[in-house]
């Protein structure tokens, strides 16, 4: 999603620098998504949202991410960042959490195998 937490209801575009081109087409991914359209406000909570408006809210800013043709370029950019807030690429904040920590723990788990195996050669 490409809306700043303290800025409700308007789109914020990511900084050129930050934005990987797409090989594909050759331009910037967030110029494809679909958030930046009118639905907007359902990809950052309100101050003091119940939870029960929080989670519906997220399903349907889930639902906008399925039909976006860049959402895999948006959840690795708020994977990359890694961006605190929002739905991002069809992820809760909660969600990429998960993902970052899974991450992590195969790269240590591949570094560990690696280094068993070069010690088993050597």
């Amino acid at each position: 999603m490409l809306q700043l937490p303290h800025q409700p209801r308007q789109v914020a575009a990511v900084p050129p620098q930050r934005a990987p081109a797409r090989d594909d087409e050759g331009g910037p991914w967030h110029t494809e998504a679909v958030c930046r359209r009118d639905e907007a406000g359902l990809f950052f909570a309100p101050s003091k949202e119940p939870t029960a408006a929080r989670l519906s809210r997220e399903e349907a800013a889930k639902r906008v991410c399925a039909r976006c043709p860049v959402m895999v370029e948006c959840r690795e950019h708020a994977l990359l960042q890694p961006e605190p807030y929002g739905v991002w690429g069809g992820l809760t904040a909660a969600e990429r959490r998960v993902v970052l920590a899974r991450r992590r723990r195969r790269e240590v788990e591949l570094k560990k195998a690696t280094t068993d195996r070069i010690a088993a050669a050597g």
